[in-house]
């Protein structure tokens, strides 16, 4: 490790760092490129849905190296993540389940197809990148897994972003953490291309366990775009990803011991790795009011689990689609409209790859999908803001599904707007529900039919100061249907089944900006009643809050911050033989302070501490999460 350190720490030497403008727009005119299939996106001013956007600023400011934290910060969010980082890590939005949760980086369907979701343990920051987080059901635009909403992982081109910059700390547990960036455009290509590289010893994660479990992340991207001609343009993106992370066992035999359903010392550990790519034909019309793309992605995706140092199981999936959207933008100044069409061809395989599985379980089966979206948007007078959106999609296995969208804004002289939202959304069964595992007590059932979300919402925004402060308050319900959950009536087999009961989500999403001279203030809080048929579902807690501060130095030479996120009570599954099923953690409040001070144009030295209360908590039952880390680090660029 201390050769390719040496070598990283060489290179980011040579690094250069452009300006931090990329994803830091005013509340006004802030564009969110994921509300909508049409080029351009749509201002967050005259949106209905709720969005909240973490800008490139906010990633450094914060020093977060992990973007499943940074995504505590934002409302109706909440995360769970077995233990240390590197652990199998969930976001659930509104309530919703962890596979509810549409995740695209730069464009890209990036969910396992396997397992239906994405795992953000394997994400890290990169180099100079925002997160649009979009909230509520969202398959109108997107199809199946848009039930909670979308998390947009948002790379800067060349143009937004040219030169060169970088970085690598070292901290707490032997963590290491680099990346670099090259980005700029040459005649007409613009291009970006970064590495990441992210590794710690790690910490116990089994109570009174004291195998230290560990991870390491790589990273490759680029992007490039080609300009053909004034009206023409080719866009390609390539990412690959690979994580190896330790693992504890949780303790399943039987017949049960004393530490049955508790997380134990182990050597067993996964390897994920992760390809996905991104090719685009672009062209417009009319003077550019006419916007054509044609679009081919695909993903491939691998994750093998070892245990003694053998391989014990592993599992492949794949993702192809191929996508045209037409969009066409007609209207005066005053009643600008949009007319989009989509029509999205998605084929997605998985297997199982375990060592002697059988078929059907090593046969690899594929799934086709074919859908069709229209949506329309306007805007009136710069103040009101609407639009609808419907899709139909035709699946070869499941029944057809019809889902819509619904939105409109108003913004009124006293800096209120009004804003309100409703819509569908579906989530297609994943393979490992339907066919379950080799060896394994859980056993899949091919009978289960997709999951149907309805919801609305409804939230006000005040601006004071001339826009420098801003309130949002935002109130949310849905319902669904046919929620599918796991059921040990055979215990110790169980078998995900589709649930005759309805799971109703409610809560507020409370979230607030200030600027008040070189200070910065964001703030968020969520109430949330998440029920299954009256009772509380897991891993959703009733109140979560976060508050960053922030303070920069006239002449802009050093900084500091202090992040608290604060995680209410919430149950867990209790799969052990002692106290009550499901049991509820305890609330806890992390703690993140640090600062940096700018060396010289080219030069910033950087330190934190995280959980500087050395909180001891759990995120999911029975396996223990870090105490209190110290990292300090250099960015290095001009």
């Amino acid at each position: 490790m201390s050769k390719h350190v040496s070598s990283v720490a060489l290179a980011l030497a040579m690094a250069a760092a452009p300006d931090l403008a990329f994803g830091q727009e005013n509340n006004d005119d802030e564009i969110i490129v994921t509300a909508t299939r049409a080029e351009g996106g749509v201002s967050r001013a005259t949106l209905g849905a709720s969005v909240t956007t973490i800008s490139a600023e906010d990633v450094e400011t914060r020093q977060t190296r992990v973007i499943s934290d940074l995504l505590r910060d934002a409302p109706g969010v909440s995360v769970s993540r077995t233990g240390a980082v590197g652990g199998q890590t969930q976001i659930r939005m509104r309530g919703a389940e962890g596979n509810h949760t549409l995740v695209l980086i730069d464009g890209m369907e990036v969910a396992d197809p396997y397992f239906g979701e994405f795992d953000f343990a394997t994400l890290i920051a990169d180099e100079v990148a925002r997160i649009e987080v979009l909230r509520g059901q969202q398959s109108a635009l997107y199809g199946s897994d848009a039930i909670g909403g979308v998390i947009h992982y948002i790379t800067a081109s060349g143009a937004e972003a040219p030169g060169a910059r970088g970085r690598i700390e070292y901290g707490s547990f032997n963590s290491w953490d680099a990346s670099a960036r090259v980005a700029g455009v040459a005649g007409p290509v613009d291009f970006a291309v970064s590495a990441g590289y992210q590794a710690t010893d790690g910490v116990p994660t089994a109570r009174g366990g004291v195998r230290d479990v560990g991870a390491e992340n790589y990273v490759l991207s680029g992007r490039f775009v080609f300009t053909l001609a004034e009206n023409a343009r080719i866009r390609a993106i390539g990412r690959y990803a690979n994580t190896t992370a330790d693992t504890n066992d949780q303790d399943f035999n039987w017949p049960p011991g004393p530490t049955y359903g508790f997380a134990i010392d182990s050597d067993d550990y996964t390897e994920n790795e992760g390809a996905y790519g991104l090719i685009s034909g672009e062209w417009e019309w009319l003077d550019g009011a006419w916007s054509n793309a044609l679009t081919l992605q695909g993903v491939e995706a691998g994750r093998e689990a070892f245990s003694g140092g053998a391989f014990e199981s592993g599992s492949e999936g794949s993702r192809l689609k191929v996508s045209y959207v037409g969009s066409l933008a007609f209207g005066g100044q005053g009643f600008e409209q949009t007319l989009t069409g989509a029509i999205d061809f998605e084929r997605e395989g998985a297997q199982t790859t375990s060592p002697g599985a059988p078929p059907p379980f090593s046969d690899k089966r594929e799934i086709d999908n074919v859908g069709y979206a229209v949506q329309y948007d306007a805007v009136v007078g710069g103040r009101l803001g609407f639009g609808a959106a419907y899709r139909f999609d035709s699946n070869e296995r499941f029944d057809d599904a019809d889902t819509y969208r619904l939105q409109g804004s108003y913004m009124f002289d006293s800096g209120a707007r009004v804003h309100a939202a409703a819509g569908a959304g579906i989530k297609n069964p994943g393979y490992s529900e339907l066919y379950g595992f080799v060896g394994a007590t859980y056993v899949g059932n091919p009978a289960l039919t997709p999951e149907y979300s309805r919801g609305w919402e409804v939230g006000v925004e005040q601006r004071f100061f001339a826009d420098q402060a801003w309130v949002d308050v935002t109130y949310f319900n849905s319902t669904l249907e046919d929620e599918i959950a796991l059921s040990c009536a055979l215990f110790p087999l169980c078998t995900p089944i589709n649930l005759a009961t309805e799971s109703e989500q409610q809560g507020v999403e409370v979230s607030a900006q200030a600027t008040v001279g070189n200070w910065r203030l964001f703030g968020s809080y969520t109430w949330l009643d998440a029920t299954q048929n009256g009772v509380e579902e897991v891993r959703r807690p009733p109140h979560i809050a976060s508050v960053n501060v922030s303070w920069r130095a006239p002449s802009d030479a050093y900084g500091a911050f202090v992040t608290v996120r604060y995680n209410g009570e919430t149950f867990d599954n209790n799969f052990t033989l002692s106290g009550p099923y499901p049991i509820q953690l305890p609330a806890f409040t992390l703690v993140n302070i640090g600062g940096d001070v700018r060396m010289s144009e080219a030069i910033s030295l950087y330190a934190r501490v995280e959980n500087a209360l050395d909180e001891e908590y759990e995120e999911v039952y029975t396996y223990r999460a870090p105490e209190r880390a110290f990292y300090v680090g250099v960015r290095a660029g001009f």
